[in-house]
């Protein structure tokens, strides 16, 4: 066996794809969505599929394993082992060949599923496997997988809409796996595949009746290799479904041609409320004879989690009526949508006869919530794609665990089969959770454990064997839709059989006999509560740290900080292409380092010990932070609540101390403290911006990229001549010049002032007591890891605003970035009741606005701006759910259309844009989506942006200047009163 750094430096000199053999990269990959970690000997991220069968070669003829990887969101383990990972989801993702009329393609198997989804959408067609982790799931990784979705009453599994395969045998052996007739006449393959193929189907022949009995008749079976595709019954026979569901450990898989069908149309839900959970698994068997085409459970623990989490709690509040112990969510997608509300109204009718009403005991108490806004549907799908990690985001050491989480058992046995493994679960001291495919019945159930403690493995083990033994006595399938990987495959014997088993590692010895391909799976698997394969092994120990930011809401090490990074359970939503803004730099670089969840890896990694001594200050942890924009989406995005941003602020800390500060560090850091100062000699300071050489200068010295002009100093700088405008009867407000503004762009203060002031507003400027700079939120010097710093600044803060914010004044600002600052980081350093009182009375500009509007206070005489808006929110807005109020302010101006930009990160994220070394990785989170749109706009629309790395942004590229709100709003009353067309707002502008 050639040693790991002979076959890296071969790998290296045959591929131009990434080869990593590094502690850091390597353990990045070392899991999944599973409770597993095994290290890699190394990474390899091919370029295209030659590269990959290239790989396989080298490594095969190096005695290594080959683990091919997808989304890497298996939950059994499936996607980790000790030899060299393949990524396949970079660089193989593409569409191979379409056939529209006969509703098929070709894809590579590292697509995403939603990425295909929307690429078919304009065709009028889509693939229908619609997995809760479509945003990340491959196509390549559903196949291995046999992934189900939740729509497969209708549509059916992975297997039923797979129609051919292309894969490479272990040997390196070419392969088309399709169909195939029982005499393989006509076939055109090699004599190896004729023979391979002949032998399979001889299997399936001498093994028809043991296959018969044996397997499962429930259509949620995904267990082991499917035999069954091969009896002479199925013929002609589709060797492809072989593959399917073998989880790599076959062939190498190149290519799938897919089923596709036409899109939905029309959708309309029955949301079915249950006061018992009995009652509801019961009614499943009821509900499904109406056709849906998915009946999806939700239970209360997860409605309960799900108002918990901000972006969940809108939808829940619409869809939810009183405390039901479960919902099931009845979803209809006929042609016609007349025929959906007929079903609609019969789901109704046969709640009623089923005994259940609103005005019953809780027994029977329930009824059905009507959906038919899109809108509404498309949240209500949402939150339950995301059930897995709403269960997840439990704050305590304890998490569910996935071991026994898909068994599937026939419908009539669902409501006996849940109330009985319920009470095996308290036999063991623990409680369980339940959702999703109730109409196939096929739960996702998840057991409450802290697999860290041996008690709790050995609970495990016992509730693994017991939930089996019942799923056997019903018929069902003890492997429903997630695959076997290392959780379930030990279980295959008392499943199946010593016959089928030995079949199984027949057919793994046929197709890879020197077992390359992802050993350990399905055959001649190691123990599944093997507690050296854990992620949490008995070693793991993680020593107390010196934090600098408030952890306690989480257990463990540094305050809590260890129950916060473990809070990623690698499920892979920052994996998102599209939606939302998560995760914004791995949206430009598709690397795994610069995911939300790589991220969440390497620090659990280095604060464990595993990536040695000093990890956390360590260069390579730099690297894995550097494209961080710190745009906080992970923090409301992320279900499971994984706030980057701030653990960020951690590192960067632990660098300071230990490394001291960079040139450019203290450049951004000290910027509230220097500002002053540097306007007095603005011409001089600005010098930089007009001199090719003093920009090369700075790129080499402060490491601040040449391509860019850094915001231009000004002396007249906003310094308020008194410490409050606007009527003296005006309701009072505190405003917050930020550095930001106060420095660079102080005309959106005057135009906030003037807006405020006509509104009628008492306008509050009050200046430090210690008679020194304004105020400031210490953001700048956060980004720089000066913690101590920022503390200093915010208190001199704090002492300034509170006795306002004591008599309930609101303290409104305009910048994004330096306002919520004080809603998040305030709290994360200062927990005394002043901090916690101007925390409570900090509101965006709009925010404020909106409010008063609402409550029919606010009365400004807008004119009209004919033509449109175009708004990109800051990243902070989102995530603390302040962007809306922007829209609904826009909309108060008379004339004005506005359109919201779908973006994610504007990539300047305050100093990070103008690094010379990630310069070019923010000018690519700017062109996936912000930039073109801006381009596109017309010259007379208002490109509107309220942060001010945002319009530096836009402007550097494109050449167009953003507004700020308040500049628009300020233009509006320009215009009201240069045209004599004084126009209060509407009560429905008003109420956006």
């Amino acid at each position: 066996m050639k040693n790991a750094s002979s076959l890296e430096q071969l790998l290296r000199s045959e591929l131009t794809g990434d080869v990593f053999f590094d502690a850091f990269n390597r353990g990045r990959y070392a899991t999944d969505a599973s409770f597993y970690q095994i290290m890699p000997a190394g990474v390899v991220v091919p370029r295209t599929v030659d590269e990959a069968l290239r790989t396989l070669a080298i490594v095969r003829d190096a005695g290594r394993i080959v683990t091919p990887r997808g989304g890497g969101t298996s939950q059994c383990g499936q996607t980790v082992n000790d030899g060299i990972v393949v990524d396949l989801s970079k660089h193989l993702n593409k569409i191979i060949s379409l056939d529209v009329e006969n509703r098929s393609c070709v894809v590579e198997p590292g697509i995403v599923l939603d990425d295909l989804n929307r690429q078919l959408r304009k065709h009028g067609l889509w693939f229908p496997v619609d997995v809760s982790t479509a945003s990340r799931a491959t196509i390549g990784g559903m196949a291995g997988n046999n992934s189900c979705g939740g729509r497969s009453l209708r549509y059916g599994t992975m297997r039923d809409n797979t129609l051919a395969m292309d894969a490479a045998l272990a040997d390196g052996t070419l392969l088309q796996f399709g169909e195939v007739p029982r005499d393989l006449g006509g076939i055109e393959v090699a004599d190896s595949g004729l023979k391979l193929f002949r032998d399979m189907l001889d299997l399936g022949e001498r093994e028809a009746a043991e296959i018969a009995d044996k397997f499962p008749k429930v259509q949620r079976r995904v267990g082991g290799y499917n035999l069954d595709a091969l009896v002479p019954r199925n013929a002609p026979n589709n060797m492809a479904h072989l593959l399917v569901g073998s989880e790599g450990t076959l062939a190498f898989t190149t290519q799938v041609e897919l089923k596709l069908w036409p899109v939905i149309r029309n959708k309309a839900l029955g949301v079915c409320h249950f006061g018992s959970f009995y009652e509801a698994m019961d009614a499943a068997q009821h509900l499904v004879k109406l056709r849906p085409i998915a009946v999806e459970l939700v239970d209360r623990t997860m409605i309960a989690l799900g108002r918990e989490i901000a972006m969940f709690q809108p939808i829940i509040a619409a869809a939810v009526r009183g405390d039901p112990d479960a919902i099931l969510v009845v979803e209809f997608a006929e042609e016609d949508q007349a025929d959906n509300l007929v079903r609609l109204k019969q789901l109704g009718e046969l709640m009623g006869d089923l005994g259940f009403g609103w005005d019953k005991p809780q027994r029977k108490w329930g009824g059905v919530v009507e959906i038919v806004e899109p809108a509404l549907q498309s949240g209500i799908a949402d939150f339950r794609a995301a059930g897995l990690n709403v269960m997840m985001s439990m704050k305590q050491e304890g998490k569910p665990v996935s071991f026994v989480e898909d068994c599937a058992v026939p419908l009539p046995h669902l409501a006996d089969y849940t109330e009985r493994l319920n009470a095996v679960f308290a036999k063991h001291g623990t409680r369980g959770t339940m959702y999703a495919h109730a109409s196939e019945g096929c739960l996702h159930v998840r057991p409450v454990l802290n697999l860290k403690l041996e008690k709790d493995v050995k609970a495990m083990r016992a509730i693994a064997e017991e939930a089996f033994a019942m799923v056997r006595e019903y018929k069902g399938s003890h492997s429903g839709e997630h695959g076997d990987g290392l959780v379930r495959s030990e279980f295959h014997e008392s499943m199946f059989g010593q016959r089928i088993v030995a079949d199984f590692r027949e057919v793994k010895q046929r197709f890879d006999p020197g077992s390359t391909l992802n050993p350990g799976k399905i055959v001649d698997p190691p123990k599944m509560d093997d507690r050296s394969l854990f992620r949490y092994s008995p070693d793991y120990r993680v020593a107390e740290l010196k934090t600098a930011l408030d952890w306690s809401a989480y257990p463990g090490a540094g305050g809590g900080c260890r129950g916060a990074v473990e809070m990623c359970n690698n499920n892979g939503a920052c994996r998102k292409l599209e939606g939302g803004v998560m995760c914004p730099s791995y949206r430009a670089t598709r690397n795994e380092k610069d995911v939300t969840r790589g991220r969440a890896n390497t620090l659990r990694l280095a604060i464990s010990g595993q990536l040695g001594p000093d990890a956390l200050a360590s260069d390579e942890m730099m690297d894995t932070l550097k494209l961080c924009v710190s745009c906080k989406a992970c923090r409301h995005e992320c279900p499971t609540g994984v706030d980057m941003a701030k653990m960020k602020i951690e590192v960067l800390a632990v660098r300071a101390a230990t490394h001291g500060l960079s040139l450019r560090d203290r450049l951004v850091g000290y910027l509230p403290r220097y500002l002053d100062l540097a306007s007095r000699f603005a011409p001089v300071a600005n010098w930089r911006n007009g001199s090719p050489w003093l920009r090369a200068l700075f790129e080499k010295f402060a490491g601040i990229s040449a391509k860019r002009a850094l915001p231009a100093f000004r002396s007249d700088t906003f310094r308020p001549e008194a410490d409050a405008l606007g009527p003296p009867d005006g309701r009072e407000v505190v405003l917050f010049a930020d550095t930001f503004n106060r420095g660079y762009e102080r005309e959106n203060l005057d135009a906030a002032i003037e807006v405020l002031v006509v509104g009628g507003y008492r306008v509050h400027l009050p200046q430090p007591s210690d008679g020194g700079r304004p105020p400031c939120c210490g953001r700048t010097f956060l980004s720089a890891g000066l913690v101590d710093q920022a503390r200093a600044e915010l208190g001199r803060l704090v002492a300034t605003y509170a006795p306002f914010a004591a008599r309930g004044v609101p303290i409104i600002g305009l910048e994004p970035s330096c306002l919520l600052t004080l809603r998040d980081e305030l709290l994360s350093l200062r927990s005394d009741d002043a901090a916690k009182t101007v925390s409570a009375h900090a509101l965006l500009f709009e925010e404020f606005l909106v409010r008063e509007a609402e409550a029919g206070r606010l009365a400004l005489p807008l004119g009209k701006l004919a033509g449109k808006a175009v708004v990109h929110g800051h990243c902070h807005q989102k995530s603390f759910g302040a962007f809306k109020p922007v829209e609904k302010v826009l909309r108060l101006v008379p004339g004005l259309d506005v359109t919201t930009i779908e973006s994610s990160c504007c990539g300047m994220a305050g100093a990070f844009g103008y690094g010379a070394d990630t310069y070019q990785a923010s000018i690519e989170m700017a062109e996936l989506s912000l930039l073109p749109a801006v381009r596109s706009a017309d010259q007379d629309t208002l490109i509107v942006a309220d942060g001010t790395s945002c319009r530096h942004q836009i402007k550097d590229g494109s050449g167009r200047a953003p507004l700020h709100v308040a500049s628009v709003l300020a233009m509006s009353l320009k215009r009201a009163t240069s045209k004599s067309d004084q126009s209060l707002p509407t009560k429905e502008q008003a109420h956006g």
